[in-house]
């Protein structure tokens, strides 16, 4: 299988590479606009700021080419929230895939941000992409930006409120947490992407 992981910059890329080595799949690092479009699997990888990264996109000549892309698409963390129309990160445009706004999470009493460590998976759909994942199970996040609840989300996660975790919609996916860092949960995540028909 050709999986491909958008050269977006983030400091996560090697991380992730090495979780699908695990599963078996040798993973490629790529901003090329035909390698991307080619691919079996594309993965939007990301740290940092919503609007540098869509500025790296812009750069490279990608905006266009994800937001087209047939195949399945998986955002991990900062690339889960570029899914969406916009984000008060930077009060920049997104790449629209999913409807919504991205919004900085709210710090109260016993409530830190950034929402940082283990968490439950709470979740809302049942879809193949959380096949084999209980709720309850905990991943790991590191993020001060979440993603709004809505219909297109599969899985939840609590800090002070709920927020999505996990999303879908067609062949579009993200996971606000850390596969890479989440243990089995983030394994058998990856591996139900690789293995799942979406349409």
């Amino acid at each position: 299988m050709n999986v491909v992981l958008v050269d977006s910059g983030g400091a996560n890329i090697g991380s992730v590479r090495h979780a699908f080595a695990r599963l078996g799949v040798d993973s490629v690092l790529s901003a090329d606009a035909e390698a991307i479009a080619r691919a079996d699997r594309v993965i939007l990888p990301g740290v940092g700021a919503a609007a540098p990264a869509m500025a790296r996109l812009r750069a490279l000549g990608l905006i266009e080419v994800i937001r087209g892309l047939r195949q399945p698409l998986l955002g991990i963390c900062l690339g889960m929230q570029l899914l969406f129309e916009s984000s008060e990160e930077g009060e920049g445009d997104c790449l629209g895939l999913l409807p919504g706004r991205v919004r900085k999470l709210e710090a109260e009493v016993g409530v830190r941000v950034p929402h940082m460590g283990w968490n439950g998976l709470l979740p809302r759909a049942a879809h193949p992409l959380l096949t084999g994942i209980d709720a309850g199970a905990q991943a790991y996040f590191v993020h001060s930006y979440a993603a709004p609840m809505g219909e297109h989300v599969l899985a939840a996660c609590s800090h002070g409120s709920e927020f999505a975790a996990v999303v879908g919609r067609g062949n579009r996916f993200g996971a606000q947490f850390h596969p890479e860092r989440s243990a089995d949960v983030g394994s058998r995540l990856l591996a139900n992407f690789l293995s799942g028909s979406f349409s």
